[in-house]
């Protein structure tokens, strides 16, 4: 049986003031033409389906197509939720989607959504986990220790009977890193990443009984600590970051119990997202005007700044997205006015301001307070920063 992973699709975003929707549209029509010419039977969507919690009206209109076309080709659908999405929202429907073969679960309510598929090799089981903050699994096991978010998912699957003789998928929307440490971030997941520490981070041993873990949640498509616990990425470059990085999907073949092959596909986008960096002359020469209808981020490294910069290269790249300027004057006002984000501000204004900075919202109360005893225990917390 053969599975494409999809995460991070984040439809209805706007990079820079522009709207995504046309390139979102034609990488998905690109991931249809996947799908029909590898003979995918079954999808894995792994979280930031949608960019906000009230998406637009293109956006649901959007993901409607999506979903129907992956029907109309009889293509078994699994959707969870990611901390972009809203749990209700994306849930809508879900019960009568389910008989077209399309099992949304985004809210966690004590266990996880399992279905079980059957093909020449026996059953594939589908684990599907949404994003899951330690509050929401502390609030049905109690009597758990539950400090971060490594807790909860060892929590939550320690609760979850998995058979480890048939061949099991897990779909997850988490942070989660190896013995090598951090993943590759990119994207507007990266500034989380660096700030957050150990909170957030997940082990991959939690995820020793999967045959694979289709993950969600960092933009850069990446393997972490064995070929089958993966990141798909977001299937277009989101930031600057990402300009030097090639998206691509996995596409998971599921063979007898211990024997998968995972192919790689390169997505090709409408527009691609490129920085260059040089004086203004020579970024503007004729034979260094290339796809200029490509996404620009420019880097002008001119000693005199030219006013009208941003529209002279308009007038060439339509769709440029920044300009900025790297030269003697501008690293001199670096070095000067770098200050510390935090500086004096207490771990706890400093948790909240993150919070707030990721999810949009203040930190809950008990969320805050799980925060603080584990920078209790570390020893941290009291000092002014």
């Amino acid at each position: 049986m053969k599975f494409i992973h999809l995460g991070d699709l984040h439809i209805g975003k706007n990079v820079n003031d522009f709207n995504m929707i046309d390139d979102q549209r034609y990488i998905l029509n690109q991931i249809l033409d996947i799908i029909d010419k590898n003979d995918i039977e079954g999808a894995l969507l792994a979280g930031d389906i949608y960019d906000k919690p009230i998406p637009s009206e293109d956006a649901v209109s959007l993901l409607n197509n999506f979903i129907n076309e992956l029907v109309t080709r009889n293509v078994k659908t699994f959707i969870i939720s990611g901390n972009h999405d809203s749990d209700e929202r994306l849930n809508f429907g879900s019960n009568l989607f389910e008989k077209s073969n399309v099992f949304i679960f985004s809210k966690y309510e004590g266990e996880l959504f399992k279905q079980t598929l059957t093909d020449e090799f026996g059953n594939i089981n589908v684990f599907m986990m949404p994003f899951v903050k330690a509050s929401q699994v502390k609030h049905y096991y109690e009597d758990e220790e539950i400090l971060s978010y490594d807790d909860a998912v060892r929590v939550v699957l320690k609760h979850t009977d998995i058979n480890e003789s048939e061949r099991n998928i897990i779909i997850a929307h988490q942070f989660v890193a190896g013995k090598s440490g951090n993943p590759e971030c990119g994207g507007s997941e990266s500034i989380a990443t660096q700030s957050v520490g150990a909170v957030e981070i997940i082990g991959t041993d939690c995820f020793d009984k999967f045959d694979y873990v289709a993950l969600g949640h960092i933009h850069s498509p990446q393997k972490l600590e064995r070929e089958t616990i993966r990141y798909s990425g977001s299937l277009l470059k989101y930031s600057l970051s990402e300009v030097d990085k090639n998206k691509s999907v996995p596409i998971i073949t599921f063979n007898e119990k211990g024997k998968i092959d995972i192919d790689l596909i390169e997505l090709k986008p409408l527009r691609d997202m490129r920085h260059i960096k040089g004086r203004l002359d020579q970024l503007l020469a004729s034979e260094n005007i290339v796809s200029p209808e490509d996404y620009m981020w420019i880097t002008l490294t001119d000693e005199i700044i030219e006013p009208n910069a941003f529209n002279i290269f308009r007038a060439y790249y339509p769709n440029i997205m920044k300009l900025n300027y790297e030269n003697s004057h501008t690293i001199e006002t670096e070095q000067v006015e770098i200050k510390p984000l935090s500086q004096n501000k207490s771990f706890e204004e400093i948790i909240s301001d993150f919070y707030k900075l990721k999810y949009g919202i203040d930190i809950p109360e008990d969320e805050l307070k799980i925060m603080l005893e584990v920078a209790e225990e570390a020893g941290v917390g009291n000092e002014t920063y």
